[in-house]
């Protein structure tokens, strides 16, 4: 297939950016998205010019990497599939496809369609993670959990961290991806010493990296690729709220 391409190129942070449009010729069905862009940039490149910058790694859906709008929806037109899953297949002959970065105040563009989202290490620096000696795999057998509940703690643990959740919220809120590191360890007994306290941390991180507040549409949910849920938003908001009735000193006890 042909395609017409209007894709966003922006040389740095502080460029204005726009729209150019490129031609993909001869595209087969079973290309991945991201195998098409490759076959556009050799193409760009063999005329001297600077190629379509963008980020990828793995290409098996689990890296989070991948940050491309398409068509004005993140991963593009399919549910639960991330960019590097989408196959051109999805898309006819003729068609024109717009490319753009994730939009959101905390995600800056780096360069063309790659953008800066250290501001989710930042929050998962903040609080995501267990600071005692759980022991290893065997210790941890031994805590018996209920299979609901451990399959909930994991469903939540299967975030990437892509930020499809912040592109598609009109107030690029990132609440589901904080309450989904949140959620998978407040399930947990190993998660329970700093429950709160990782709560508050990670909530206030969340805000001073200038993420939005929830719309409750439901838009995140939608277009995120590991199907996270919108009821650990609704866990999130309990801990952080529960977090208030006690003192700091008796969080750290």
């Amino acid at each position: 297939m042909n395609l017409t391409l209007k894709v966003w190129r922006q040389k740095n942070i502080n460029d204005k950016g726009q729209f150019v449009t490129y031609q993909a010729k001869d595209i087969a069905d079973d290309m991945s998205f991201l195998e098409m862009l490759d076959v556009v940039n050799e193409d760009i490149t063999r005329k001297g010019e600077d190629p379509i910058y963008f980020d990828h790694d793995c290409r098996e859906g689990i890296c989070g990497m991948c940050s491309l709008v398409i068509n004005g929806r993140p991963h593009g037109p399919k549910y639960g599939i991330t960019t590097c899953q989408l196959h051109m297949r999805s898309f006819h002959d003729g068609q024109t496809i717009v490319i753009e970065p994730w939009r959101a105040a905390a995600f800056p563009v780096l360069k063309d369609l790659a953008v800066d989202r250290t501001s989710f290490d930042r929050i998962q620096q903040a609080g995501g993670y267990v600071n005692i000696n759980t022991g290893g795999v065997p210790d941890a057998n031994t805590i018996p959990i209920p299979k609901r509940v451990a399959d909930e703690a994991f469903e939540s643990a299967t975030c990437i961290g892509c930020g499809a959740c912040v592109a598609a919220c009109k107030n690029a809120s990132a609440m589901l991806f904080v309450s989904a590191k949140i959620s998978q360890f407040a399930l947990l007994p190993q998660g329970q010493t700093e429950r709160y306290e990782r709560a508050q941390a990670m909530v206030d991180q969340m805000d001073a990296e200038g993420f939005g507040n929830c719309t409750n549409t439901g838009a995140c949910e939608a277009e995120c690729p590991k199907g996270i849920k919108l009821t650990n938003i609704a866990r999130m908001n309990r801990e952080y709220f529960t977090a208030k009735f006690f003192r700091q000193e008796d969080i750290h006890a």
